[in-house]
């Protein structure tokens, strides 16, 4: 795996384009609460420490993945954000649900982006095991909510 043994969530915040007056919102599915909360905790820290206001910043939680796409929808149409972080985690069970929900998700958030003008972050892990999902979420390969919340000011910078 490229990524064995890798933290991909070091950034310089010099690096990332004034975030000033910029809002986001983070919609958080609720499943595998463990890991979402971690992922939401590295999206939000990242987003204060590279200049966003705390009141810029909101938070909307979802039951699952899946919902995911109608939670970041109805935001967008609130028309508030500037860009929008879609945090979720599909772990791999023993049927083929793993499967459609993740193809779902990533269609559903893809079609988001191409219908509207505020960009959604795909902030969804889909890992094999738990073990996968931990490491990725605050773990050896960093945290992708970190990630998520560089590329979200990146994008709602783009849009400005």
């Amino acid at each position: 795996m490229a990524t064995e043994n890798k933290n991909l969530s070091s950034y310089n915040p010099k690096d990332i384009p004034d975030a000033q007056g910029l809002r986001f919102g983070l919609v958080v599915s609720e499943w595998n609460a463990d890991i979402t909360e971690s992922l939401y905790h590295g999206a939000y820290d990242t987003l204060l420490n590279c200049g966003v206001k705390e009141g810029h910043i909101t938070r909307w939680n979802v039951p699952g993945s899946f919902e995911l796409i109608h939670g970041c929808k109805r935001m967008i149409e609130k028309g508030e954000v500037d860009a929008i972080i879609a945090i979720g985690s599909i772990i791999r069970g023993e049927t083929a649900h793993f499967d459609y929900v993740c193809s779902a998700t990533a269609q559903g958030i893809k079609d988001l982006n191409v219908s509207s003008e505020v960009p959604v972050i795909f902030c969804v892990l889909t890992d094999d095991n738990l073990q996968q999902a931990k490491d990725r979420s605050g773990g050896k390969h960093g945290n992708k909510g970190t990630e998520a919340a560089v590329a979200a000011i990146k994008m709602a910078v783009l849009g400005k």
